[in-house]
C-alpha cells in the first residue's frame, strides 16, 4: 500500500469478524499497523453488540459463522439504517450468495485467498466512500464525518456531542458568522439556549479542534 493510503486509514476505525481463532489473529495484527482502532468480533451476534458500542468507520466480515452469518449479519445492519460501509470476505462464489450480497451496497466481496492487491483495491474504495457529503473537511489533514458523529486528526479520532456535530454542521455549511439566533434555533432547536451553555458547548468543541479553528465574533456569534 502507498504511503497516501495508509495516510488516510491512519485515522479510521474498523470492526473485523471472523469466528476462526487463527485467522482472526493474523488479520487484526495487519489492520492493527493500518488502523487506528481495531474492535474484534466472533460471529454476527457479537458484531452486532460491537457495531452499536463503537461505531467503526469500517466493517470487514466472513460469510460463515455461528450464530449468525456475515450476510444476516450485514442485513440486520442494513434493517436498522446503519450504512456502515462493508466489506465481505467469501470463499463463496455461487451466484446466489453474489446477489444477495448486491443488494447489501458492500464496498467489495472479496473471494479468498485475500491477497494485499485485493485488499488495497478494496481500501481506496472505502476511501472513496468516505469521501461523500457528510464528510466535511476542518483543517488540513482534520475532517469531520457527521454519519458517525466523529472528527479525524492525523493523530486522533474525536467523538461529538450530538450538539457539537450540529454546531460544526451549522458553521462549515454558513462558511460566514453564525449568530447567537441562528445557533439558538439550528442547534438548541425547541430547547431554549443559554450563553453559559453555549460557551460550554464551544469550550468542549475547541478541545476536539486544531487550535484557532473557532472564532467568537463578540456579541455577534462564531466562525470558523
Amino acid at each position: 500500500m502507498d504511503k497516501q493510503l495508509l495516510s488516510e486509514l491512519a485515522t479510521s476505525s474498523v470492526l473485523y469478524v471472523e469466528d476462526e481463532p487463527s485467522l482472526q489473529k493474523q488479520m487484526s495484527e495487519m489492520l492493527d499497523i493500518i488502523f487506528s482502532k481495531v474492535y474484534l468480533a466472533s460471529n454476527g451476534e457479537e458484531a452486532l453488540e460491537k457495531q452499536a458500542l463503537f461505531r467503526p468507520e469500517l466493517i470487514i466480515t466472513d460469510l460463515e459463522m455461528p450464530k449468525m452469518d456475515g450476510l444476516n449479519f450485514v442485513k440486520k445492519l442494513r434493517s436498522f439504517g446503519d450504512n456502515t460501509p462493508v466489506i465481505i470476505l467469501s470463499a463463496h462464489t455461487k451466484t446466489d450468495y453474489l446477489l444477495e450480497a448486491v443488494e447489501l451496497a458492500l464496498v467489495r466481496y472479496i473471494v479468498k485467498p485475500l491477497t494485499e492487491k485485493k485488499l488495497t483495491q478494496a481500501l481506496e474504495k472505502f476511501i472513496t466512500i468516505r469521501q461523500k457529503p457528510n464528510h466535511k473537511r476542518v483543517a488540513p489533514g482534520w475532517f469531520v464525518n457527521f454519519s458517525t458523529n466523529k472528527i479525524h486528526s492525523p493523530k486522533a479520532v474525536f467523538d461529538l456531542t450530538k450538539k457539537e456535530s450540529a454546531m460544526l454542521e451549522l458553521l462549515l455549511s454558513k462558511g460566514i458568522i453564525c449568530s447567537y439566533s441562528e445557533i439558538e434555533e439550528h442547534v438548541w432547536q425547541d430547547e431554549s439556549m443559554s450563553l453559559n451553555a453555549l460557551r460550554l458547548l464551544m469550550k468542549n468543541l475547541r478541545k476536539k479542534l486544531p487550535e484557532g479553528t473557532l472564532k467568537n465574533i463578540q456579541g455577534v456569534g462564531y466562525s470558523l
